[in-house]
This record gives structure tokens, C-alpha cells and sequence, in this order.
């Protein structure tokens, strides 16, 4: 059943790659994002509007306008280090604006709302680093904690207003192109492993850090759950189908299930690539945790989501050509 959607960030790196699984399915998308991380090229779908999300004035006038059916949010500040050393851009940029969309949301009935939330709400996760929907959350940076409050707040909403449904999709490491390299990410300065470790293959950087070799793992390196983007994609169109169906709000975690040291990962991408590039070992980065692998059951049983390319080799081949091809 098509559907009327707003998008907000979608000219982002996995916004991209949902309005494209959407605008197959012959969706109406509106693209709402200010391009400061995103490009215009990579939304191969729908109506792009060029502003920020903050222009409330603005974002209210074409909500009552468009009468949207539902709202995807991607629009948001991703980079851990840079939360610690700038806490308000990720409580202004993440929490405010995320409260104020849904509060415009709910004042122009468009009652389904999907989050883009993060395994950073576990912080250092349980003691076996595995993390599960109901695993105590406890961030431990404010990009985390901005998070966590929008996931707060979509729950009080949805409690307050019965025909406000909400899914929250938090995701592990994401990573990875376009299967049909259309698309795949362009942020400027990213700090994504397998992304900076592509641009080393392809020749785009001399080396790359490896942030910390002592904490308390096989290798020494930390442990990560990593998705191919695609894969996440398909689990935003099937909470949107669940939603549609009736489905009451929940919150789930998006990964694989199993994890691959940063060592691990970088070998991989050298094996791919046949390309051995310089890696030097530095200091630990500030709100990094050691593992965070998810348990992700609850994701298949409640929306009957099915990945497809659970596969490290595969994920960083599709990062690597569409690498090349930038």
C-alpha cells in the first residue's frame, strides 16, 4: 500500500539507501535535509526540499500542506567523539529537533513515525557485550544520551496519544554500499572503520588508526555488530508495513548478532582489496565501548525482517567499489 512520506535526512548515507527501497516500491516521498552531511545525488526518489529541520515555521506550513501518512527521521548528528566535545549540537540537533517534529507530527495526524536510534543507548552494554532490547541502557556519551531521550519521548507521545505508533530501530555498525552501486557513502570526513579503511585501499588516504590495541579483547581491538546498509533499508520498509498493518510501537535492535574485531575488520578489507595499506595503532578515543554485539530475534518475529547480506566480505566489496567509483 503506497504511502504519503516525509523523510527527513534522507540525502544522508542510509536515508539515501531507504528512499531508494521506498521510492521502488512506489512510495510519494518528500526528502526534507539541508545537505551539511548529505548530497543531492544520492536521492534517487521523490521531492528533495532544501532546509533545515529547525525552520519550524516552515516544517509546519508543509506538514499541513502535504498531509503526510507517515514520517521516517533520519536527520540527526552521528559522530561520538565529536558529541563529547560538543555536547549542545547533539541535545539542539538530535533531542530539540526531534521534539519538535514529533509534536508537529502529532498536531498534522501523521501517527506513524519511525526513529533512527542507535546501539549507543547501551553504552558499555552487559558483561558479555551482547545487547538486548531489554538490556539495562546506560550511554556513555552525549550523542548516546540524545538518543536515548528521543526514544524517551517517542514513548510518552505514543503513550499520551493513541493513534501515535512509533518504531525505534537501534542500530549496530552500519556499513557498506548499494548492492547495485547506485549509492553509498559520501560524508565528508566520515569516521566509519570499513569507510576509512576503503579510502586507504582506493588510494584517498596514506594510512589509518587504529583507536586503542589494549582493551579486554582476543585482539585487543574492540568488537562491533556490523549490518550492510541495505539490510537496514529493508528493516525501515518493514517497519513501515508493520505500522500500516495496525502494528503497535516498539523498540528494536537492528544487527546480525555476531561481531568482528577492528583487526579483524581491516584485514578483511585487505584481503578484499589485495591492497596492504598503512595502519598505526593510536590512543583510545573518548566514548568508545569495547563490545556491542546485538541480540536481534525480536526485529524478525515482530516485522519479519529477513537480511540478505550478512556477509563482512560482501559488505566491504560494496564499499570498496562504490569507493572507487566517487
Amino acid at each position: 500500500m503506497a504511502q504519503k512520506i516525509l523523510i527527513t535526512g534522507g540525502a544522508g548515507y542510509i536515508g539515501s539507501h531507504i528512499v531508494n527501497l521506498l521510492g521502488k516500491a512506489g512510495h510519494d516521498l518528500t526528502i526534507l535535509d539541508n545537505l551539511s552531511t548529505g548530497r543531492k545525488a544520492s536521492i534517487l526518489y521523490g521531492n528533495h526540499i532544501h532546509d533545515d529541520i529547525e525552520n519550524l515555521e516552515a516544517l509546519d506550513a508543509l506538514l499541513a500542506k502535504e498531509k503526510f501518512e507517515a514520517c521516517i527521521h533520519f536527520a540527526g548528528s552521528i559522530v561520538v567523539p565529536e558529541s563529547v566535545e560538543n555536547p549542545t549540537k547533539y541535545y539542539k540537533n538530535n533531542t530539540e529537533n526531534s521534539l519538535n517534529l514529533m509534536r508537529l507530527c502529532i498536531k498534522h495526524k501523521v501517527n506513524k513515525f519511525i526513529f533512527s536510534s542507535t546501539a549507543a543507548v547501551y553504552g558499555m552494554g552487559d558483561e558479555t557485550g551482547r545487547c538486548r532490547e531489554e538490556t539495562a541502557v546506560a550511554p556513555i556519551n552525549p550523542y548516546g544520551w540524545s538518543k536515548l531521550m528521543t526514544e524517551q519521548m517517542l514513548k510518552d507521545h505514543s503513550f499520551a496519544h493513541d493513534d501515535f505508533e512509533f518504531v525505534a530501530l537501534r542500530y549496530f555498525n552500519v556499513a557498506g554500499a548499494n548492492v547495485d552501486n547506485l549509492i553509498g557513502q559520501c560524508t565528508p570526513n566520515a569516521t566509519h572503520l570499513i569507510k576509512i579503511a576503503s579510502e586507504c585501499a582506493s588510494g584517498k588516504r596514506d594510512k589509518m588508526a587504529i583507536f586503542g590495541d589494549d582493551y579486554p579483547t582476543p585482539d585487543g581491538t574492540c568488537l562491533r555488530d556490523y549490518i550492510h546498509v541495505d539490510d537496514l533499508a529493508q528493516a525501515h520498509v518493514d517497519a513501515l508495513n508493520y505500522l500500516v498493518k495496525g502494528g503497535k510501537s516498539e523498540i528494536l535492535n537492528c544487527g546480525y548478532g555476531h561481531g568482528y574485531s577492528v583487526k579483524e575488520v581491516i584485514a578483511t578489507v585487505k584481503k578484499v582489496t589485495g591492497v596492504d595499506f598503512k595502519v598505526e595503532v593510536a590512543g583510545r578515543r573518548a566514548g568508545d565501548s569495547v563490545e556491542l554485539v546485538s541480540v536481534a530475534e525480536k526485529i524478525r518475529d515482530i516485522i519479519g525482517w529477513k537480511p540478505q547480506y550478512d556477509d563482512l566480505e560482501l559488505i566491504v566489496r560494496t564499499a570498496f567499489e562504490w569507493e572507487k567509483k566517487l
